[in-house]
């Protein structure tokens, strides 16, 4: 009987991988990553729970390396993502404040917290941004953190910004790309991604080159955007992320479309148990992650063997 079931929900994944095949086709999006992972994942796993979180997260994972910050654009995600970032670099601090309410930098001090149990002596921040982790994460005492970024425009914001607390000797800012990162393998004891994986072109890629230069036993830790599960919390989730948070954009902000594309990407990202599954199968291990403030956003942390 137990066989049976097991059969029953092997052949019904297989009929939802048919699906989004024909669904990339018709309208000619290829996500053959994402294919490789639910094949690989319903030979191997033929159980309940991994079917209903494909069946929930499918479409997700399917718009999330879709949705782009200029949809009349022929450019790529990734030069679309530096564009935006630079045009909305000086003011992107005092938005990102008020439109989290200042609830975000409690996220960070808690990424802070597990990575200083780790006592790194080197530390990674990918997508680091106008620099407040890195600059938080100084509190752990390594002896060299480094903050990589494929926008100038903030990485300039973030140089003041360390200046002006007499960090440059810890913290060094560098533009790089995370999907091709400049170190050598088995480089950091720690690695962070604060609100950036979202906006890697290619999810994969970016999450086996993160594989690649953490040390063996290191600590990987991403904060990132997630969506509640509660109907009323998710009810009070969209209402900000749609309504409020474009609006308080195209009247603040010099880029009009820029906050619309944070909220449409952070809506359609994969999120908990979908992203920690594309974590152990790129090859992380220990993998586990903690939703913060009613799962607005959520906390995930993973090894290396």
């Amino acid at each position: 009987m137990t066989s049976s079931i097991s059969l029953g929900f092997h052949l019904l994944n297989i009929v939802f991988i048919d699906l989004y095949l024909f669904v990339q086709f018709t309208f000619r999006t290829y996500n053959f990553e994402y294919l490789e992972l639910q094949i690989s994942v319903t030979l191997n796993r033929y159980n309940f729970k991994y079917l209903i979180t494909s069946l929930v997260y499918l479409p997700k994972i399917f718009m999330a390396e879709k949705v782009n910050p200029y949809k009349d654009s022929d450019q790529s995600k990734k030069v679309q993502v530096t564009k935006m970032f630079d045009t909305i670099s000086n003011e992107y601090d005092g938005l990102n404040r008020v439109i989290s309410f200042g609830i975000d930098v409690k996220w960070r001090n808690k990424v802070v917290k597990m990575v200083a149990e780790k006592q790194p002596e080197n530390i990674l921040d990918i997508a680091t941004g106008t620099g407040d982790l890195a600059i938080s994460l100084a509190s752990t005492n390594a002896k060299e953190i480094i903050g990589l970024d494929i926008s100038d425009g903030m990485l300039e914001v973030g140089r003041k910004k360390i200046s002006s607390k007499n960090l440059n000797g810890i913290i060094s800012m560098v533009i790089g790309d995370s999907e091709d990162l400049p170190f050598e393998d088995n480089t950091f004891d720690a690695i962070t991604v604060a609100f950036g994986v979202r906006n890697f072109e290619h999810l994969e890629k970016g999450l086996a080159e993160i594989l690649r230069v953490l040390k063996p036993n290191g600590i990987f830790v991403i904060l990132e955007t997630s969506v509640p599960t509660n109907p009323i919390y998710k009810a009070g989730y969209n209402f900000h992320t749609k309504l409020i948070m474009p609006t308080i954009g195209k009247i603040f902000s010099k880029d009009k479309v820029a906050y619309n594309y944070l909220s449409e990407s952070a809506s359609v990202f994969p999120y908990g148990e979908a992203l920690n599954n594309i974590l152990r199968k790129i090859g992380f291990i220990k993998v586990e992650h903690n939703p913060q403030t009613m799962g607005v956003a959520t906390i995930y942390s993973a090894s290396k063997a």
